[in-house]
């Protein structure tokens, strides 16, 4: 909490009067950004477009978001595992949609992809974004749309390069 006050700007009483639990508050810290996120990516979602443009798209918007989002991000990680059970569900289930949009249109990049290894390729994509907040900085020597383009092409090119073996079953 003591955290939380100091990079809000405001007291610890204060955040006591609007939430009354440490918990509360970082519930609603997780819940709005993740809210955000899905409504990001729903947002950039587009079936017109071809599937590596539709998942260069997802990425983006998933790095735009994430502009600005660092706190969020320590406060995600650090403090979901200590939320209550019903809301540790409602935090998943919004991650799962994030998760769920991906997987489609990696499906979609790569039809043929063995079922078991869709889960695997997301999360992989994930563990991408998910760390740029640990070293990109803005006005470096590449934009976060250049970043997208990176980890789409990482991702496109590499799941056509597959071994054969993996993508059975």
């Amino acid at each position: 909490m003591a955290q939380i006050a100091r990079q809000a700007g405001v007291s610890k009483a204060l955040l006591y009067h609007y939430y009354p639990s440490k918990d509360a508050l970082v519930f609603d810290i997780i819940r709005t950004h993740l809210s955000e996120l899905v409504e990001a990516v729903e947002a950039a979602d587009n079936p017109a477009l071809a599937p590596a443009d539709r998942l260069r798209a997802l990425v983006g918007a998933v790095l735009e978001t994430y502009r600005d989002a660092d706190d969020y991000h320590v406060v995600q990680l650090g403090g979901t595992s200590t939320l209550p059970a019903a809301q540790k569900e409602e935090i998943h289930a919004l991650e799962r949609r994030v998760v769920r949009s991906f997987s489609v249109v990696i499906r979609l990049v790569r039809p043929d992809l063995a079922a078991k290894l869709v889960t695997p390729v997301t999360m992989s994509l994930f563990g991408m974004m998910n760390w740029v907040y640990m070293w990109f900085k803005d006005g470096g020597a590449i934009t976060r749309a250049d970043y997208a383009e990176i980890a789409t092409a990482l991702l496109v090119d590499g799941i056509g390069r597959l071994p054969e073996h993996l993508n059975k079953g």
